[in-house]
C-alpha cells in the first residue's frame, strides 16, 4: 500500500509530460523510495527515511541549480508514509518530529490526509494508496451477485505489537467496533484475512473504514473498486481527489466518539439512499481515478496527480530566490534525522 512512489516514477519515465530539457520544466521530480526500506513486520522504518529524503536533497542540490534557486518550490516528492513527510507509522511521535524541514517549500504528493494536522502540509496533494489493479479487477465477480452481508470487515482490532496497552491504536475506534459488535449477526469482523476478501466486498453492502495508526486505509479504494459503500470512521479526514469522487455522496462518514452506534447508523439508511450510492459506486470512471494501472490509463490517478500539479501553475515569481539567499534551515531537525543516509 505504500508503493506509489514505485508507480509514479516509472509513471513519468514513459509519460509524455516528461521533457528532458530542464528550461522547460514547470517541475521537478526526485523519486525517493522512502517505504521501500521494511521492519520485518512490514512497516516502513522511521529511521533511515529522513536520512534518506536528506541525503537526496543534498545531492541534487549539489549536482543541479534547478533545487537552489527555488529550494524546492517547484520540485515534489511522492512521500506515501503513515504520516507523509513527518516519517513515522506512530502519530505521537510524526507529531513529535513534524514535516522534514527541507521539505518545507516543496509540494507533497502524500497518502495522510487530515484537517489541522502538522503532518498535512498546506498545498500538498492527497492520493490514494496503492491496491493493485490487475489482482482486483481479475476478482470482479458478476454484478448480479446479491449483497448478503451487511457490514463487512477484515483487519486488525489492536495492535499489541506497537500498542501492548490497547486503546491508543486506531484512537481505540476499531476496539470499539470489536467489543460492541463481535456477536452481532449483522457484522461480518474478523481479524483473519480469507482468500476471498475481494468476493467477499462484492457480496457486502457496507464495508469499514476505520483509520489505522493513521487515517487512511487501503479500503478506501477497495470500497470504490468493489462497490461496497466504504463507512470511513476517522475524524477530519481529507480523503484523495474530492473533484473527482464525490465522497460525501459515495460514503457513510461515522464520528470515532459514534462507533458504539454503528449498527444503528447502518440500519436506519434507507434502502433508496443505499441505491443511489450503490449506483453512483458503479460509475467507472471513479473507480478509474482511485487506482495506479500499468500501463496508464486516462482519469487514472496517476492523471489526478498531474490535474493537481497543473493547478499548482504557474508558480509565481516569489518562488525564486536571489543567488546565495537561502530561506530553509538545513541544520534544524531531530538529531538523528542530520545522519546522512549511506546504502548498505
Amino acid at each position: 500500500m505504500f508503493a506509489t512512489e514505485i508507480f509514479m516514477h516509472d509513471f513519468l519515465l514513459a509519460s509524455a509530460v516528461r521533457t528532458l530539457n530542464p528550461a522547460e520544466a514547470d517541475w521537478f521530480y526526485t523519486p525517493v523510495y522512502s517505504t521501500c526500506d521494511l521492519t520485518p513486520n512490514g512497516l516502513p522504518l522511521p529511521f533511515k527515511s529522513p536520512q534518506m529524503m536528506r541525503s537526496a536533497i543534498e545531492y541534487i542540490s549539489n549536482q543541479w541549480p534547478f533545487w537552489n534557486r527555488t529550494e524546492g518550490a517547484d520540485h515534489f516528492f511522492v512521500v506515501p508514509h503513515d504520516f507523509g513527510a513527518c516519517f513515522h507509522y506512530q502519530e505521537e511521535k510524526a507529531i513529535e518530529r513534524g514535516i522534514l524541514p527541507l521539505l518545507q517549500r516543496a509540494t507533497l504528493v502524500q497518502t495522510f490526509g487530515q484537517s489541522y494536522h502538522v503532518c498535512l502540509k498546506e498545498g500538498s496533494i492527497v492520493v490514494p494508496p496503492y491496491c493493485p489493479p490487475q489482482k482486483m479487477q481479475s476478482r470482479i465477480i458478476p454484478a448480479s451477485t446479491p449483497r448478503s452481508i451487511f457490514v463487512y470487515f477484515r483487519g486488525l482490532f489492536y495492535d499489541i505489537g506497537n500498542d501492548p496497552e490497547g486503546g491508543y491504536y486506531a484512537r481505540g475506534a476499531r476496539a470499539s467496533v470489536w467489543e460492541n459488535f463481535k456477536n452481532n449477526p449483522l457484522f461480518d469482523i474478523s481479524t483473519e484475512h480469507p482468500v476471498t476478501y475481494y468476493e467477499d466486498m462484492q457480496r457486502a453492502v457496507f464495508c469499514l473504514c476505520p483509520l489505522g495508526w493513521a487515517p487512511w486505509s487501503p479500503r478506501l479504494v477497495e470500497g470504490v473498486i468493489f462497490g461496497c459503500i466504504p463507512v470511513i470512521i476517522a475524524d477530519d479526514i481529507v480523503l484523495p481527489f474530492a473533484d473527482a469522487i464525490p465522497w460525501e455522496e459515495i460514503g457513510v462518514f461515522v464520528a470515532e466518539k459514534d462507533v458504539p452506534n454503528l449498527d444503528t447508523i447502518l440500519t436506519s439508511i434507507s434502502p433508496e439512499v443505499v441505491l443511489k450510492k450503490q449506483r453512483l459506486l458503479a460509475n467507472p470512471a471513479m473507480k478509474q481515478a482511485m487506482l495506479f494501472p500499468q500501463p496508464a490509463q486516462p482519469g487514472d490517478a496517476f492523471h489526478q496527480i498531474l490535474n493537481g500539479l497543473a493547478r499548482k501553475l504557474p508558480h509565481d515569481k516569489t518562488i525564486y530566490l536571489e543567488p546565495g539567499h537561502s530561506v530553509l534551515n538545513w541544520t534544524s531537525g531531530p538529531p538523528g534525522d542530520l545522519k546522512p543516509w549511506k546504502l548498505s
